[in-house]
């Protein structure tokens, strides 16, 4: 390897993104270190779903069979009308020799555990707690100070730290920031019917509802609505969730009748953009939610998050300079995450139009069909 990619690589950010960066980097010889700001290390939120293409990114980081024997993997969407009767199944089927299902669900704290684990195993020990205070380029390397007043000079440095991201706002202080599409999600975790056997859409009403299996005995439910860009007080969550299934009929109707005080709720605002390539200054890189935060209409952010992490390894074992491992890594990833963020994007304004299923569903079906290709 040559001289300048011999050093530390400081990941900022100790997500999804940053942990398949730790471990795709350790395997190709970098030395690794990890921070991220939160002192206890852990996730929040509800379920995942998960595409075929990411299912292939998991396996390519060594966790498919993880993810299959702690959460769900399968094939199909069943689509269904606001009554709950299908309409029809829209396939997910990989190309033979993937080795990988179709389509896949996991808690997010699931997942997060076994990240984790894979980190640690590697080698690395996050710390946490800790943010990047400075960061100082030269021609050889980076000087970082952190805001615990220590500080570490590295050959290169990735910022996995999310759609907020202070790295990308250092190097790139002009950058476009995150914008509100105009939808919210609610999610609940619920028991799994022995029924259910893959994903479920229904559509057609004035929200998009949907279910996806995240384990042999749960399933995570979401209902995307159409609103001006709000936070819901905890008190409103409940009212405002079975508000907005109410018109929904069957297992939606019997999930709705079962929420209760004490349903753990979830909500969020979605928000998206696409950071214009490069994702990089001087030695410096963003990656994941960073650079391309996209609404969960194709359940693509982590797989995206999971490539960028593979890629850029893949680059830095190959490559003899930062600037050659960041050119060639632009030239892979630029524009297949601009169009999962603007795929996503479109199904989304589909979704407020409340378009027939059948135009909500070619999207999705097109959009699948070529992030199957190869990364």
């Amino acid at each position: 390897m040559a001289s300048e990619l011999v050093g530390r690589v400081l990941i900022v950010g100790a997500g999804i993104a940053g942990m398949a960066a730790a471990i795709s980097l350790r395997r190709v010889g970098a030395e690794v270190d990890l921070i991220d700001v939160d002192p206890d290390w852990k996730v929040s939120g509800a379920g995942l779903t998960i595409t075929g293409p990411t299912l292939r990114a998991f396996g390519q980081l060594g966790v498919y069979d993880e993810v299959a024997a702690q959460g769900y993997v399968g094939e199909g969407i069943r689509v269904c009308g606001v009554d709950g009767e299908p309409l029809r199944d829209v396939p997910t089927a990989m190309p033979p020799g993937s080795g990988v299902c179709g389509s896949g669900g996991i808690a997010r704290p699931v997942l997060h555990g076994i990240l984790s684990a894979r980190v640690l195993a590697a080698g690395v020990k996050p710390r946490l707690g800790v943010a990047v205070e400075r960061l100082d380029q030269d021609a050889d390397g980076v000087d970082v100070t952190f805001d615990d007043g220590s500080a570490g000079r590295y050959a290169m440095v990735v910022g996995a730290d999310g759609i907020s991201s202070r790295t990308r706002a250092q190097i790139l202080p002009d950058a476009p920031g995150p914008v509100y599409t105009g939808q919210s999600v609610f999610r609940i975790i619920v028991a799994r019917p022995a029924w259910v056997h893959q994903r479920h859409y229904f559509l057609g009403g004035v929200a998009k509802v949907g279910w996806t299996p995240i384990s042999d005995t749960q399933m995570y439910l979401f209902a995307v609505e159409r609103t001006p860009r709000r936070m819901r007080e905890p008190a409103e969550l409940r009212r405002g969730l079975v508000d907005l299934l109410t018109p929904y009929g069957g297992h939606v109707r019997r999930i709705r009748e079962s929420i209760d005080e004490a349903t753990a709720i979830v909500y969020r605002p979605l928000e998206s953009f696409h950071l214009p390539s490069p994702w990089h200054v001087g030695r410096v890189i963003v990656i994941g939610d960073a650079a391309h935060p996209t609404t969960p209409q194709l359940a693509s952010g982590a797989g995206m998050a999971v490539e960028d992490a593979l890629v850029l390894a893949e680059e830095f074992g190959a490559r003899g300079s930062v600037a050659e491992v960041f050119a060639a890594f632009t030239a892979r990833r630029g524009e297949r995450c601009r169009f999962v963020v603007e795929s996503s994007i479109e199904i989304g304004r589909l979704e407020q139009e409340q378009a027939p299923p059948q135009e909500q569903t070619a999207v999705v079906e097109r959009a699948l069909a070529k992030l199957v290709e190869p990364i």
